[in-house]
C-alpha cells in the first residue's frame, strides 16, 4: 500500500475505534487532520512528522495483540480510553468540595477540612483531587456527611495498598468481576451476610495485589 495509503488506513482504524484522542497519553506518536483532511502523524519527542518507516513500525506496534494481527485490537490503548470514559463518569456523579460537605456536616469548612485530610489520612475516607481540587465522592457518606461505616472494611485496606484514588472510586461505584459481579459499594450493606462477606473478601484480594503481596 502507498505511503498516504497506510497513513490513513491506520487514522481511519484509530478513529473509528475512538482511540486517537489517547494516543499521547500512551506516549504514542500523535495524529491530526489537516486542512485537506489528510492525517498527520507527529512523533511526540522531536515534534517532527512521522516517517514512512516510522508509520510501519507504528502500525505493527498497534496490530500486535491478538493471534490475528488483521483483526487485533491495540488493548493498552483500549484500556486508557476506558479509564477516560469512568474518570469522565465519576466527575458527573455526586460528589463534595470541603465546602458543600461542610453545609452537609454543619461544621465550619476549617473543621470539615481538617477532618477530611485525617480520615484520609487513616484510610478510612476516599479523597481525589480534580478539576476543581479536592474531592470527597459521596457514596461513601451518609445523611450527616460522615463515612458509612459498612463501608469501613473496603476502604482501609484498598487506600492502605496504595491503590489510586480514582480506580478504587470505580471499582467500589461498579459491578467488580472479584465481587462476583456485585456492586461493592451496595453490597456492603446488604442484609444479606455473604454479600457482605464476599465484598469484604474481594477488596482484601485486590489490596494484596495493588501491594504486589497477593
Amino acid at each position: 500500500m502507498e505511503p498516504d495509503g497506510a497513513r490513513e488506513r491506520l487514522a481511519a482504524w484509530l478513529e473509528e475505534l475512538g482511540l486517537v484522542e489517547h494516543l499521547a497519553e500512551a506516549g504514542l506518536p500523535t495524529m491530526v487532520r489537516d486542512d485537506q483532511g489528510r492525517a498527520v502523524w507527529t512523533d511526540p519527542g522531536t515534534g517532527a512528522e512521522l516517517s514512512d518507516d516510522q508509520v510501519a513500525e507504528l502500525d505493527a506496534v498497534l496490530h500486535q495483540e491478538g493471534s490475528d494481527p488483521a483483526h487485533a485490537v491495540p488493548v493498552p490503548l483500549l484500556q486508557i480510553a476506558r479509564q477516560a470514559r469512568v474518570h469522565d463518569e465519576l466527575l458527573t456523579s455526586a460528589w463534595h468540595s470541603y465546602e458543600s460537605l461542610a453545609r452537609l456536616r454543619g461544621a465550619s469548612v476549617e473543621r470539615t477540612r481538617f477532618a477530611v485530610h485525617k480520615a484520609a489520612g487513616q484510610h478510612r475516607l476516599l479523597a481525589v483531587t480534580g478539576p476543581a481540587g479536592l474531592m470527597v465522592p459521596d457514596f461513601q457518606l451518609d445523611a450527616t456527611g460522615e463515612v458509612r461505616p459498612e463501608l469501613v472494611d473496603l476502604l482501609e485496606p484498598l487506600l492502605a495498598a496504595g491503590m489510586d484514588g480514582w480506580k478504587a472510586w470505580a471499582w467500589l461505584t461498579r459491578p467488580a468481576a472479584l465481587a462476583a459481579g456485585l456492586v461493592p459499594e451496595q453490597a456492603a450493606a446488604s442484609p444479606d451476610p455473604a454479600d457482605v462477606d464476599v465484598v469484604r473478601r474481594a477488596a482484601q484480594r485486590l489490596a494484596r495485589t495493588v501491594a504486589g503481596t497477593g
